[in-house]
């Protein structure tokens, strides 16, 4: 009798919807996150105490990757942060050119070989060259030779390129690289992915935040736009039960600095990120402002993490390949 009442209450929102999209000319998107809103008001959110406690009884005597952690596939960072949780977001922010990009394509490999089904939203870079990224962090191939591999790539390499091909098709990564994608459109590919695949739980890539789409203008307030955006990341995470792991840039003062090594109020529109954010990473090479060193390492440096304690990881970066290996 409930579920009745409540899908005649939906029916009945709906029309309201689109009787006002039809009357004020909304947009699209707006048509669509509103239909979302309603379609995903639950009656099934309770749980008695009494079930959340038995779905832990093993807990002490269970491994810890069976309890559907996402790993890192870095050993001291899952040490840290026990790996991607599901409902979390996770803020990955760096200076341009620090290497974001590559350590969130790393997480995604890793995320598919353990199982999961790795969905990367890719607002600033096209999938030919994530694919071509991937393909040379995973077969350790110097960038500048993917733009022409027949010529460029040595017999040995030529050799194994099937075998990359083979061992990064079974992460069943999927790539959306469409400009300026929506929070709406993301949750509609994310529900279609998972009805393709359904014993996969998916694990969200999105790079990055300032370019994801407002459903709404906010008169050109950016710090309003990315408050909203920032909630929606973390509804989405909740709703999917899924980590979601979110590239952002930090602004320029870092550089004015005599220390470079990032801090939470460098972050963009920082105050909504760092309320929202369960997890915040920050990147930090000094070999980018030190040309001299032939330090290859590459710091993250977990900010925030709400569930567990902050600290450094050091890992190594070959930046010729994008390659990212445990010191």
């Amino acid at each position: 009798m409930e579920k009745l009442i409540l899908d005649l209450w939906k029916e009945r929102e709906k029309r309201n919807i689109l009787s006002l999209a039809a009357m004020y000319d909304w947009e699209i998107t707006k048509v669509m996150t509103e239909l979302d809103k309603i379609n995903h008001i639950k009656m099934e959110d309770h749980t008695s105490l009494q079930q959340a406690l038995a779905d832990i009884y093993e807990a002490p005597w269970e491994d810890p990757l069976s309890l559907r952690c996402t790993p890192t596939g870095i050993k001291k960072l899952d040490e840290v942060t026990g790996g991607f949780r599901g409902g979390e977001v996770t803020i990955i922010a760096a200076r341009p050119s620090m290497g974001k990009t590559d350590v969130m394509l790393h997480f995604a490999k890793i995320a598919g070989w353990a199982g999961f089904l790795p969905l990367v939203f890719s607002l600033e870079m096209p999938e030919k060259l994530i694919t071509s990224r991937l393909m040379a962090s995973t077969g350790n191939f110097n960038r500048v030779k993917m733009r022409d591999p027949k010529r460029m790539l040595n017999e040995n390499q030529k050799n194994v390129w099937s075998d990359v091909i083979g061992s990064l098709g079974e992460t069943h990564m999927q790539i959306f690289d469409g400009a300026g994608q929506t929070i709406a459109e993301m949750r509609a590919k994310t529900r279609k992915m998972m009805n393709q695949f359904p014993k996969r739980k998916p694990i969200l890539f999105i790079d990055y935040l300032t370019l994801i789409q407002s459903s709404q203008s906010f008169g050109g307030n950016s710090h309003s736009q990315v408050t909203e955006i920032s909630k929606s990341l973390k509804t989405m995470a909740k709703e999917f039960d899924c980590p979601v792991i979110c590239l952002a840039q930090l602004n320029r003062s870092v550089e004015s600095r005599a220390c470079k090594r990032p801090m939470m109020s460098d972050i963009r529109e920082s105050g909504s990120v760092e309320q929202d954010a369960d997890v915040i990473l920050f990147l930090y090479r000094d070999k980018y402002y030190n040309k001299q060193t032939d330090d290859n390492s590459l710091e993250i440096i977990v900010s925030k993490n709400r569930n567990g304690p902050v600290g450094t990881v050091i890992v190594n970066y070959t930046t010729k390949t994008g390659r990212i290996e445990d010191l």
